[in-house]
C-alpha cells in the first residue's frame, strides 16, 4: 500500500490496464509534470545554443539525440571556452556518470523486459524520470509501457523547448530574467518531496543537498570541483549514509 509520499504518482495510480496503448497513456499523464517543467528549461538551451551559433535545426538534434540536460548546458559552456572535443565529452561523461547508478536501481525491475526495450528506456533516463518510475515501481502498478510513457512525453517537453527557445531567440533573450533557470530546481524539490517516504529519507536528502552547497566552498582553499564531481560526491556520500543507516 503506497503512503502519501508517493502522492506525485498516487493521482494516476490504478491496476495497470492490460492495454499497451492505456499503460503508455498512463506512462504519460504521470510524466506531464516533467514536460512541464522540461518546456521552460529546454527553451533556455535552445536560447543559449543560439547564441553560440547553433542552427535552430542544430538546436533540436542536440537534445533529440542526447536528451542530458545538465550535460547540455556543461557542453556548451566549455565550448565557449574554445576547449577541444575531447574536453567537451570527458566533462559530459562525468556530469553523466550518475546515470549508471540510476539504471542499476532499475535493472532489478527490468530483468524480463527485452533487450531492445531496456535499451528505449535507457535512452529516456534521467534525474526526473528515473525518481516518477522508481516512485511507481514502490507502488507496485509500474509496467514497461507505462515507463515508455514516461519517457515519451519527456521527450517531447525538452525538444519542444528547445525548439521554441532556439526559434524564438531573438524574441526571448536572456532566459534567466524570466526566472526560467528557477524550473529545474523547483523540479527536483517536488520530486525529493514526493519520494521522501519517511524523515530519515528526507535527511539524507538535505545531506546530499548540503554537500552539493558546501563542496563549491573548497574553490576558496585551492581545490575547484566540477558540477559533475560535484553530484557524484554529493550522491555518493548521501546514497552510502542512507545505505549504513537502511535497517
Amino acid at each position: 500500500m503506497p503512503n502519501s509520499s508517493t502522492s506525485a504518482v498516487a493521482a494516476v495510480t490504478t491496476t495497470p490496464s492490460p492495454d499497451v496503448r492505456a499503460r503508455v497513456l498512463r506512462g504519460i499523464r504521470l510524466g506531464m509534470p516533467i514536460f512541464l517543467g522540461y518546456l521552460p528549461v529546454g527553451m533556455a538551451f535552445g536560447v543559449l545554443a543560439r547564441t553560440l551559433g547553433f542552427t535552430v535545426l542544430q538546436s533540436v538534434i542536440c537534445s533529440a539525440t542526447a536528451l542530458a540536460g545538465a550535460g547540455q548546458f556543461i557542453a556548451l559552456n566549455i565550448m565557449k571556452t574554445g576547449a577541444s572535443v575531447f574536453a567537451v565529452l570527458a566533462a559530459t561523461t562525468v556530469v553523466n556518470l550518475r546515470y549508471v547508478l540510476f539504471a542499476a536501481t532499475l535493472s532489478p525491475h527490468l530483468r524480463k523486459t527485452p533487450l531492445p526495450l531496456q535499451a528505449v528506456l535507457a535512452y529516456s533516463l534521467t534525474d526526473e524520470t528515473f525518481a516518477i518510475n522508481m516512485a511507481d515501481q514502490r507502488a507496485g502498478t509500474s509496467t514497461d509501457a507505462s515507463m515508455v510513457g514516461v519517457g515519451l512525453i519527456s521527450l517531447i517537453g525538452w525538444v519542444t523547448g528547445t525548439l521554441v527557445g532556439a526559434t524564438l531567440s531573438g524574441f526571448i533573450g536572456d532566459p534567466t530574467s524570466w526566472g526560467l533557470d528557477f524550473a529545474m530546481p523547483a523540479m527536483f524539490a517536488a520530486l525529493l518531496i514526493a519520494l521522501a517516504e519517511n524523515r530519515r529519507q528526507a535527511l539524507i536528502g538535505g545531506v546530499a543537498g548540503a554537500f552539493a552547497l558546501a563542496l563549491p566552498l573548497l574553490e576558496a582553499s585551492g581545490i575547484t570541483l566540477g558540477t559533475g564531481w560535484i553530484i557524484i560526491i554529493s550522491s555518493m556520500v548521501a546514497a552510502t549514509i542512507g545505505a549504513v543507516t537502511d535497517r
